[in-house]
């Protein structure tokens, strides 16, 4: 196979559900392409900039809700479409080297031998979809940052490190949001347990930093000093005083203030954990219409902190640190399916 990078053929990818678009970008990386644009019906259409592709593919769980003539939506780009694709299948199913080959097949009938060296194609070009795309929203290459729209507070204290590296390690790579990650924690220690954490996991782990938005893809770990909130750019902002309570970061101050910028796109997963911290914030969060899911008394170290929260009545869901993960990956595939030819009006900040 030829190792993908410069000289490597840039394919862009449509696809309604964020499982797919994970396999179908993986498996054009194992055939060694390059993946320009990965995203949803919904953020192809509001795009007004999209990158040259020497091929699309699109794969759609429901062809009928979606009735735009691809065709004719990429002709200005020079570019085939390959549609009717069967759903890629897992990858440790035995049905996945057969789809493989499948694809590769039908790539090839397209563009001719993967294998031979090929010219890049991927510079950004302007491609105007539809004068009426609503609420657009600029996509940028996969390897640049994309503002997280949707943010998901992971609070833990005691046992929660352990819980929360298993969540991570259980996500698939590129789902449309990014993590804020509360955990008590001496202050010291903060650095070392950003590293820890990283190992192993799909996602960027970085200790906030003022000035840094929050990016589809991070895990940003709060400092225990300091209070932090999003300012009105929606850019991480450090506070002069510390967090109120006994102690930092507190997850009742952490939860209220990503709610106040992302509102209704603030969720939050409450861990392992000592204490009652999130029992004041939850029920606020809630009434935006946020998720609020907890970890299950069985796996935690210390359960007291779910339980609380779980108490207050505003807990949707408990489960281990993957039962959380995998509803996580299913609740965002079926809110796009519901969003997919209508998308949110949500810009962020305050309103």
């Amino acid at each position: 196979m030829m190792a993908t990078g410069a000289g490597a053929l840039t394919i862009g990818i449509v696809a309604d559900t964020v499982t797919q678009r994970q396999r179908l970008s993986s498996s054009l990386k194992e055939l060694g392409l390059v993946t320009c644009f990965c995203g949803s019906p919904a953020e192809f259409y509001a795009s007004a900039t999209l990158p040259l592709a020497a091929c699309w593919l699109v794969q759609l769980e429901d062809e009928e809700e979606h009735p735009e003539d691809w065709d004719l939506a990429l002709i200005d780009g020079d570019a085939p479409v390959l549609l009717g694709l069967d759903p890629a299948p897992a990858e440790n199913d035995k049905e996945n080297a057969r789809w493989q080959r499948k694809l590769e097949n039908k790539l090839e009938r397209l563009l001719g031998p993967l294998s031979a060296p090929q010219s890049t194609n991927a510079e950004p070009v302007l491609n105007r979809i539809s004068s009426s795309a609503p609420n657009s929203v600029p996509l940028l290459q996969p390897s640049e940052p994309i503002a997280a729209r949707q943010i998901w507070v992971l609070a833990a204290s005691l046992g929660g490190p352990e819980a929360v590296k298993s969540f991570l390690d259980q996500l698939p790579p590129d789902l449309p949001v990014g993590f804020v990650y509360a955990q008590h924690i001496d202050g010291q220690f903060t650095e070392v347990l950003t590293r820890v954490l990283g190992r192993h996991s799909q996602y960027r782990l970085k200790t906030a930093k003022p000035g840094d938005v929050i990016a589809t893809g991070d895990v940003v770990m709060l400092p225990v000093d300091h209070e932090w909130q999003i300012d009105g750019s929606g850019a991480l902002e450090e506070l002069p005083g510390p967090w109120p309570g006994p102690y930092g970061p507190s997850i009742d101050q952490v939860l209220l203030n990503m709610s106040n910028y992302y509102h209704e796109n603030c969720h939050a997963i409450i861990f392992s954990g000592m204490g009652s911290d999130g029992t004041v914030a939850a029920p606020m969060l809630r009434a935006y219409g946020s998720l609020i899911w907890a970890q299950d008394s069985q796996s935690c170290g210390q359960p007291s902190m779910p339980e609380s929260v779980a108490a207050t009545g505003c807990v949707s869901f408990r489960g281990t640190p993957q039962q959380l993960a995998q509803k996580l990956v299913t609740t965002l595939e079926n809110t796009e399916l519901q969003q997919s030819s209508q998308p949110s009006d949500y810009t962020g900040g305050n309103s």
